[in-house]
């Protein structure tokens, strides 16, 4: 997946925003003012294509062990983040978008149910 696929499909989840809040080269993707995924678009101009996904810590742990790509958060909560390296070519394109489906699912579980209904 590219940069503009992968944004694509993380605007396509309901009461998702974009933003720069860090700089402007770390694209940030929320839902209701909490982030599931991000990444450095001065990595993907390098040709490293990489992006930072929230995941449930166990799952964390299966997913570093099963794959090479899949590595701790890079400046993230090592405990709740992962880094994929989607440059190396292991993860298909559906398997990404499950990650990314995971992440948002992990934020959205953190919402106040009010909040989460309006989003379901």
């Amino acid at each position: 997946m590219n940069i503009e696929q992968i944004r694509t499909y993380c605007l396509s989840k309901k009461g998702t925003t974009e933003e720069f809040p860090f700089d402007q080269d770390t694209l940030v993707f929320k839902v209701q003012g909490k982030m599931f995924a991000l990444a450095s678009l001065k990595w993907w101009e390098r040709g490293e294509a990489a992006i930072n996904l929230k995941a449930d810590p166990e799952y964390s742990e299966e997913l570093r062990a099963n794959y090479n790509s899949v590595r701790p958060g890079y400046h993230m909560s090592k405990k709740h983040w992962n880094t994929l390296y989607l440059d190396e070519g292991e993860l298909p394109p559906h398997f990404i978008k499950e990650l990314i489906d995971h992440s948002y699912d992990m934020v959205l579980k953190g919402l106040p149910k009010k909040v989460r209904d309006t989003l379901i």
